[in-house]
């Protein structure tokens, strides 16, 4: 890949095989800005796992402190009246029951175009059975798991939106990744969004998992290059 001018400006001030401190990767990132636009801060951990297997699968939801800066269409798929309303009232973008599921077995609403994120309350699980293969591959099928599945409607709908919770899974390679903010946040607010993430990476290490579990953890910008983190 081709990179611009900015881009290779930025990657040569950075020392060969340096690890940086939490404190100065994000400085560097913040003093090297590449675009116009106000570029989203990700964070990339390499663990030390095998993502054939499936007892050594990372999937796990975290609570950002200063949110991800990014703003979510949040979808609500259920049946109760006053489960509509709070979904209505925190924000969410569409509301409504199984003719949500009829849209979107018909191709009339489409996941990922009219939503980012959906919700549904517990009773409406087996409906969305019907959809569960369109949904799936988009990884848009609600699950308790990640807690999208859920009776707290209010809570979920505004902590999604404005990108507080956020769920992460392994790729295919072992790798998890996470966007920690904007480069316009405050060093500080980024500190604390990736200390709350990694922590919350360390704690769901499988218990199959043998030896060193964090490999090692890069910082970059959207359009700048990658940071390595000292492992602390």
């Amino acid at each position: 890949m081709k990179h611009g001018k900015k881009y290779r400006q930025a990657a040569g001030k950075i020392v060969s095989k340096e690890e940086y401190s939490l404190e100065d990767a994000i400085a560097f990132l913040k003093e090297n800005a590449v675009a116009k636009f106000d570029e989203s801060v990700e964070a990339h951990i390499r663990l030390n796992i095998n993502a054939k297997k499936s007892d050594e699968s990372v999937r796990a939801t975290v609570v950002l402190p200063h949110g991800t800066g990014r703003v979510k269409k949040v979808a609500v798929v259920t049946n109760a009246a006053d489960k509509a309303k709070e979904a209505t009232d925190a924000g969410a973008v569409l509301v409504g029951g199984e003719e949500i599921v009829t849209g979107i077995k018909e191709g009339k609403i489409v996941p990922g175009s009219a939503f980012d994120i959906l919700l549904a309350t517990p009773d409406m699980m087996p409906k969305l059975a019907q959809v569960a293969k369109i949904l799936g591959p988009k990884g848009l099928m609600p699950s308790p798991k990640n807690e999208t599945v859920t009776a707290k409607i209010a809570d979920a709908v505004e902590m999604l939106s404005n990108g507080k919770k956020a769920s992460y899974k392994n790729d295919d390679s072992g790798n998890v990744h996470q966007v920690i903010g904007k480069l316009s946040f405050t060093a500080e607010a980024l500190a604390a969004n990736f200390e709350t993430w990694s922590e919350s990476v360390r704690k769901a290490k499988p218990e199959s998992s043998k030896g060193k579990f964090i490999k090692s953890i890069t910082l970059c910008s959207t359009m700048g290059p990658g940071v390595s983190i000292k492992l602390s």
